[in-house]
């Protein structure tokens, strides 16, 4: 039985947990950040001939479709969540921006059994605070593209499955303590301005574990997937100038 588990963990991923200082220590950084760079960089002069500052703040939301990917299973199911937060936007000069964000982001996976013993589903849902740091380049007045690293940390992880047999439940075998606490990536992608408003899309590609190296199972000690986080986002933004 332990093998059979071991399929069904293979095909997964996920990490997560709570950190009040954590959340508090990153705004302050960010909202830190924001105003050193509302201070230094400037991008237009004004009629009396006093450098104007360059700075945006905004909100923006969206949708997930995320999944893991592993080197073994090429199986697993997009699961569909949801993304939102608060971002900056400084200029480094005419063409070139920086925006670093705060989101509440949420991944994982699904995932489709079927053999000899049992059938169901699985989905493991993972929440996160991540924090992008994005160089935004202007391509034209309107559309940019960006790109840059990211950092996340788990705040929460749930594990829902629905089998043909009661017997096989794994819900309450994993757990956040199974899952990596800490993520890191990069991510790139697209974007269309039309004044404050703004519309795009971003693919994250997940560059750590998201399961812990080896984790005690139902009595069996099992060595996890190098299974990593894959995310594409639609998202909405609304900046304040």
């Amino acid at each position: 039985m332990p093998s059979l588990y071991y399929k069904i963990i293979i095909n997964l991923n996920q990490s997560l947990m709570k950190s009040t200082k954590l959340l508090g220590a990153t705004l302050f950084s960010l909202l830190a950040f924001s105003g050193y760079a509302q201070e230094a960089v400037t991008s237009s002069t004004n009629a009396e001939g006093t450098k104007e500052k360059s700075c945006v703040f905004g909100v923006k939301g969206g949708v997930n479709f995320s999944n893991l990917y592993t080197d073994d299973v090429d199986s697993n199911n997009m699961l569909t969540g949801f993304h939102v937060g608060l971002f900056s936007k400084a200029a480094i000069t005419e063409s070139i921006a920086i925006q670093p964000e705060i989101l509440f982001t949420m991944k994982g996976s699904e995932l489709e059994y079927n053999n000899q013993f049992f059938t169901g589903s699985a989905k493991f849902q993972l929440s996160y605070i991540e924090v992008p740091v994005m160089i935004v380049g202007n391509i034209t007045k309107n559309i940019n593209i960006h790109a840059g690293p990211y950092v996340a940390y788990l705040i929460d992880a749930k594990t829902k499955n629905d089998s043909s047999i009661d017997a096989f439940d794994f819900e309450n075998s994993l757990d956040k303590d199974d899952f990596r606490r800490w993520e890191a990536g990069v991510a790139a992608g697209v974007g269309i301005d039309f004044g404050g408003l703004g519309v795009g899309a971003r693919y994250n590609y997940g560059l750590t574990k998201v399961w812990q190296d080896n984790r005690a199972f139902n009595g069996t000690t099992v060595a996890f997937p190098d299974a990593k986080n894959s995310v594409i986002s639609v998202y909405l933004a609304y900046g304040f100038k």
